[in-house]
């Protein structure tokens, strides 16, 4: 027991203790932290790194992400976080608007190179079957590979952990991708807030064609880097709020008597 709570205070102290980097822009070889999180937002995902499937196929991460897509980093005997960070994230999914294998997808990878796709299968069925919302079983993928891709997805990711007898010392986080493999957004820790993500997922989905509504909701609401969440955009509500009463006043004032005169 003392050593989980080690590997989860670890983890969790790791998180925003280190650098971010401009986006687009590669952290050094020698920069990162042995664990943690650097935010290597505007990075490219090495695309053509083959991963296997739960039935073992190999397949390539540009075959692999094919919309917005929410990759996590984990190992599925992992005795710490890994857990609750996976069913915090199936709590969002059963809470947002947005439908996961349509709207978005989400990929997730053992960072130990030890383990094998029969147990990706089994944790696959174990959580997918806890979702009260049930999805297209290819919206959340598992997925293990050996340690050469490891490493080159990790460290493009800005996601570094260590190993430490026979378990592992890591971070937690949603790393929010494009559909081109580019890195648009961090949501760090085991705790999401379901309109945080969904927010994630509408910007890494930036130049297809949305709803108006979500549109809308973009304007209205800016994203915090210090503190890893949306908050509203006053300057811009208070736009539309004054653009709106003038309309308002606009037609009370100025058409509605026009059009009254002219009728008589």
């Amino acid at each position: 027991m003392m050593k989980r709570c080690s590997i989860v205070l670890l983890a969790a102290a790791s998180v925003g203790l280190f650098p971010v980097a401009s986006p687009g822009q590669d952290q050094p070889a020698a920069a990162h932290p042995p664990i943690g999180i650097v935010e290597k937002l505007g990075n490219t995902l090495p695309l053509g790194v083959t991963l296997y499937d739960e039935q073992g196929y190999p397949v390539t991460l540009r075959d692999i992400v094919t919309k917005p897509t929410i990759v996590t980093f984990v190992y599925y005997r992992c005795p710490g976080i890994c857990s609750p960070l996976l069913t915090e994230l199936a709590r969002t999914i059963d809470k947002m608007d947005l439908e996961a294998g349509k709207d978005y997808q989400i990929v997730t990878v053992s960072f130990d190179h030890r383990e094998k796709p029969p147990l990706a299968g089994e944790k696959k069925t174990s959580y997918l079957a806890a979702l009260k919302k049930p999805i297209d079983p290819a919206g959340w993928r598992w997925f293990t590979a050996d340690s050469t891709t490891i490493m080159q997805l990790t460290d493009a990711a800005g996601f570094y952990f260590r190993r430490e007898g026979n378990d592992y010392a890591h971070a937690g986080a949603l790393i929010v991708i494009s559909p081109e493999g580019k890195v648009t957004r961090y949501i760090n820790g085991i705790q999401y807030l379901p309109f945080d993500v969904k927010m994630a997922v509408m910007e890494a989905a930036e130049g297809r064609t949305g709803p108006t509504i979500a549109k809308l909701i973009k304007y209205c609401f800016r994203y915090d880097p210090e503190a890893q969440s949306y908050t509203m955009n006053i300057t811009r509500v208070g736009g539309l709020v004054v653009v709106g009463l003038v309309a308002v006043f606009v037609v009370i004032f100025i058409v509605m008597p026009k059009k009254r005169t002219g009728e008589r």
